[in-house]
């Protein structure tokens, strides 16, 4: 049985994980591949904020690697973003081993 002491330790992590979520919806990470040519804005909800690409990328010719390019920024932005999430869960609940949120 939970005493109250457990039982409010437990409310104040879910209070601080609700903030956690709520702060990560506006924090972004960005990513760029290419040397600078291609680069992309990721938010901590894992959605793609933004995508710059260098006019010099765009190639008539070589679609084909503009296509690589904003695929590889893409999937580095979501790593580090969710990598950024995990690092922040991890801070959060300081090391528990709770299944699902680290």
């Amino acid at each position: 049985m939970m005493n109250r002491k457990m039982i409010k330790q437990a409310q104040q992590l879910q209070r601080q994980m609700a903030q956690l979520q709520q702060d990560l919806e506006t924090e972004t990470v960005e990513a760029s591949v290419g040397g600078g040519m291609v680069t992309v804005v990721v938010s901590g909800k894992m959605t793609v904020e933004s995508i710059t690409i260098d006019p010099e990328a765009v190639t008539p010719d070589d679609v084909e690697m503009l296509q690589d390019l904003v695929l590889a920024a893409v999937n580095e932005g979501l790593n580090q973003a969710q990598e950024m999430v995990s690092s922040r869960m991890g801070a959060l609940t300081g090391g528990l081993n709770i299944p699902g949120l680290t």
